[in-house]
């Protein structure tokens, strides 16, 4: 694992990047399809990768976020403080497996499940990279 995440560096995501974090469900529909995802918080990914939490999620911390990229090309981004339980509602879960089922290579190896999003625009399939960057 990365002692300190590097700003502007984008990260491959491996399985142990996820290994041993507590898992939490998040469910999502779209495309008329509800399904249950599970994986760790993004939130302790990045930790885990050495990116501000807890104590240190405050000041310049708050002006940074996360972005993850698919396969394609597609990206979204998260800033650190709506994905910090202790300040944001933005349950977000970096999935390896939905509705019990290890993603296939049309959808993972992993997804972002983002509960309480009406689209899933920002469930992000076939995610490959993640990367803080600092907001301007």
């Amino acid at each position: 694992m990365l002692e300190a995440l590097a700003l502007n560096m984008a990260e491959p995501v491996e399985p142990a990047m996820i290994a041993g974090l507590p898992t939490h469900d998040v469910t999502l529909t779209h495309h008329g399809e509800t399904q249950t995802c599970t994986g760790p918080l993004l939130a302790d990914v990045m930790a885990r990768l050495g990116a501000p939490s807890g104590s240190a999620m405050r000041g310049p911390a708050l002006l940074m976020a996360v972005v993850i990229e698919a396969r394609d090309g597609y990206r979204v981004a998260f800033t650190l403080g709506e994905l910090d339980p202790l300040l944001g509602k933005a349950e977000v879960v970096l999935a390896d497996r939905c509705n019990g089922v290890m993603l296939d290579a049309e959808d993972g190896p992993f997804r972002l499940a983002v509960e309480g999003d009406t689209r899933g625009a920002r469930s992000v399939r076939q995610v490959v990279s993640l990367q803080l960057a600092a907001v301007p």
